[in-house]
């Protein structure tokens, strides 16, 4: 059956009759479920949640009051074919959130494990959210975006297309994001600059303090020593290795927009 029998969804709610849904989910009243969409197990949708066609759940997701998700992209190259977005395990979306699936058929906006994203912001089309995390009320992610494991967006955040959030960076409360943000960095700013390691969210990460001084000591050759960006690259390579400087420099070479300045 496409409703589990365990499932408990509200008189009010509207659920088609195509749409998967799976063991214990709970859908509170005036909820839209629309057809091509499926909700894993234990799931549970605060009232006026809305979830549009190509939508997939993982299981364990808390969704708050007013949220849409599987949102037609804002985008006006958008033409209407069949799009996606897919949801991991566990995360929490608090009320009055959107999220777009993808802009060309068949593309897919993605969203990770045990995410917690708070009120009143947007994820856009064909963005790319890793796991673990913070997303912080009026935030906003235009398209393609690309934000990995354990980063923390506060509030009033708003990111350019195209741009990437590296491993446990923070981004300060209403900077705007027009370049990629390097892992394990603290930045912040109207234009968004490079203050520090993110001390708190490496320490909660459980990293040694060898690999904090590693990391710090990168910092201060990307951006104290006056170096070219290249030469910093070589000289972290060969006095500061280690698995987290590695994945930093990975991703300034993979940079196409080019990382924030100090």
């Amino acid at each position: 059956m496409p409703i589990d029998p365990s499932a408990v969804v509200a008189p009010t709610a509207r659920v088609h009759p195509d749409a998967v849904v799976g063991a214990q989910v709970h859908i509170g009243d005036f909820c839209i479920v629309e057809q091509d969409v499926a909700i894993g197990n234990f799931c549970r949708l605060e009232p006026y949640v809305y979830l549009k066609r190509w939508t997939t759940l993982g299981q364990r997701n808390e969704i708050s009051a007013g949220t849409v998700l599987g949102t037609d992209p804002f985008d006006k190259g958008f033409t209407g074919e069949r799009s996606y977005l897919r949801i991991g395990d566990g995360n929490k979306i608090r009320e009055h959130y959107t999220i777009s699936r993808g802009t060309a058929p068949e593309s897919t906006t993605v969203l990770g494990d045990e995410n917690y994203i708070m009120s009143s912001g947007h994820i856009a089309h064909n963005c790319n959210v890793g796991s673990r995390t913070v997303i912080a009320s009026c935030a906003l992610l235009a398209g393609y975006v690309e934000v990995e494991d354990q980063a923390f967006i506060s509030g009033g955040v708003v990111i350019h297309q195209f741009s990437k959030i590296g491993r446990l960076a923070m981004i300060g409360g209403n900077t705007r994001v027009n370049s990629d943000v390097p892992p394990y960095f603290l930045c912040a700013d109207f234009n968004v600059a490079a203050k520090g390691l993110n001390m708190v969210g490496l320490k909660r990460a459980g990293l040694a303090l060898d690999e904090i001084r590693r990391l710090k000591e990168a910092y201060r050759l990307l951006y104290r020593s006056n170096l070219k960006l290249e030469d910093a690259l070589k000289r972290i390579e060969t006095e500061v290795d280690s698995p987290h400087t590695r994945h930093l420099v990975e991703f300034i070479r993979a940079s196409e927009r080019g990382i924030c300045r100090g």
